[in-house]
């Protein structure tokens, strides 16, 4: 069963969802794609998180196609970019949105990160789409703790989320921004919780993995489902992918490994600006 978790309303959604970042960009995988986002939802994972910079709206288009039958069991992300954030150019960059995913609703819309258009703009923006019933819910995406604060002091209190870089290399967060979240009770989002795959051949990462059963991606994985209020959104476009990385979320992490890991992949010294990718 795939934990939840929650957000600031009090809403919960899978603490394991479905990243779609470079799916639809080859048309011979497009049925691999489809299958595997299928299977996800068979599996629990129901939360979907797409971008209109995806494939600039194939990733939508693909999900659109993934979901058609089952929109009601879906909590659908998708995210604008930081051009689109102003009060004239963000409804229609929505509207864009739900066409290419062929849906009235939105679950959490995002902005990408961060532009030139003021926050205080983007925010009513927001709260009016939300105010219609285009969207749900609304956060960020990639906002350091300095943009956050300036998040809030400009009116943005309903933030829901913030997807942020955060994986066992990307350890930054940990000093500042996600104790920050936590205390605002704001879940984070973690993009690319296997570093784009390459954390699966990590050499230590294999034999660890071996020694309990699994592969070195799953344990990546489970390390970032391990902290609590996490939600991460690897990629799989493949079934058997899918299946491994929800078969993460059963591992409780021994104390053990998870200082060794902790040593091998440590800490940095101290803040540092928030990673992008």
């Amino acid at each position: 069963m795939i934990p939840r978790t929650r957000l600031p309303d009090g809403e919960t959604v899978p603490a394991l969802g479905q990243g779609t970042w470079m799916m639809a960009e080859e048309l011979d995988d497009r049925e691999a794609e489809l299958a595997a986002l299928r299977r996800g939802l068979d599996l629990g994972m129901t939360l979907i998180d797409t971008a209109e910079m995806y494939g600039e709206g194939a990733a939508e288009e693909l999900v659109a196609e993934a979901i058609a039958d089952r929109r009601d069991e879906v909590f659908l992300v998708s995210k604008a970019y930081p051009w689109h954030g102003s009060a004239r150019e963000l409804p229609l960059a929505c509207a864009r949105s739900l066409k290419r995913l062929g849906t009235d609703r939105i679950d959490l819309y995002l902005l990408h990160w961060r532009g030139k258009v003021p926050l205080a703009e983007t925010i009513a923006a927001m709260e009016k789409l939300r105010d219609q019933g285009h969207i749900r819910h609304w956060g960020v995406s990639n906002f350091s703790i300095a943009d956050m604060e300036e998040l809030m002091q400009a009116g943005g209190w309903r933030c829901a989320a913030n997807q942020i870089l955060y994986n066992m290399t990307r350890r930054g967060p940990e000093w500042d921004l996600l104790p920050w979240l936590d205390r605002g009770g704001i879940p984070a989002m973690a993009y690319s919780p296997v570093e784009q795959g390459r954390l699966a051949s990590h050499p230590q990462l294999v034999r660890m993995g071996a020694e309990l059963g699994l592969s070195a991606a799953q344990l990546a994985l489970a390390w970032v489902l391990n902290r609590p209020g996490m939600i991460a959104i690897p990629k799989a476009g493949r079934v058997e992918h899918v299946e491994q990385n929800q078969r993460a979320v059963a591992l409780g992490l021994p104390r053990d490994v998870v200082l060794e890991l902790d040593d091998l992949f440590a800490l940095p010294p101290g803040p540092r600006p928030l990673e992008m990718i």
